[in-house]
């Protein structure tokens, strides 16, 4: 699985959501404010009002999970997947014995 690049370095990204921080009040309303700023930094207001709404989280002023503990999330959400497929392996590998029957492999050992 490749990781994807994103488009916008976290400079932009950062940049863009001060500017809208800091010019809102000169605006009728946030989204005017991250709407014009979006055209000028050339992405689609949408995405931007995501970033805007992911740094007040991460400031807490908006509620819900900041970046660092979707990070740990998303870290932990791949760990159990990863044990859940381990432990479906063994619980099949385990499933298999019972069903074969057990063979028995005997060594002699010549007394030389």
């Amino acid at each position: 699985m490749t990781k994807r690049v994103p488009p916008y370095s976290p400079e932009v990204r950062a940049r863009a959501v001060r500017m809208v921080l800091d010019h809102q009040s000169e605006h009728a309303s946030q989204w005017s404010a991250i709407h014009s700023i979006a055209e000028k930094i050339g992405c689609s207001g949408e995405t931007l009002r995501h970033w805007v709404r992911q740094a007040e989280r991460d400031q807490g002023v908006r509620p819900g999970a900041t970046t660092d503990e979707r990070e740990r999330i998303k870290a932990l959400e791949r760990e159990n997947r990863e044990l859940r497929q381990a432990n479906e392996i063994l619980r099949k590998a385990s499933a298999g014995e019972d069903t074969q029957p057990m063979r028995q492999c005997w060594i002699f050992v010549s007394d030389e």
